[in-house]
């Protein structure tokens, strides 16, 4: 299980710097820039559907919105506007 945890936070991080390289991409439109924009509001704002100074539980909205949510986002963007974004993050897949 503790394998899995770290494979999926890795998987997480790497979601991440994709989003971050597709939010810089040119082709990305405005209504991608304003989804990726609001995960990050939502992430790093301090209202959040559990409060993060709950222990552990805190945590678990920004993990889903990461783990779950940004990967599916990904989906529905240009499949160029990803390309480009994993090859200047050096990914290859996801």
């Amino acid at each position: 299980m503790l394998l899995r945890t770290v494979a999926r936070l890795r998987a997480a991080g790497r979601h991440l710097l994709v989003g971050w390289y597709a939010w810089r991409h040119p082709a990305l439109k405005w209504p991608g820039k304003l989804v990726l924009l609001g995960m990050a509001v939502y992430v790093l704002s301090p209202v959040d559907v559990v409060p993060d100074w709950i222990p552990v539980l805190g945590w678990i909205d920004d993990f889903l919105l990461i783990g779950v949510v940004l990967p599916l986002f990904m989906k529905l963007l240009p499949a160029e506007v990803v390309r480009q974004a994993r090859k200047s993050a050096r990914i290859n897949k996801h």
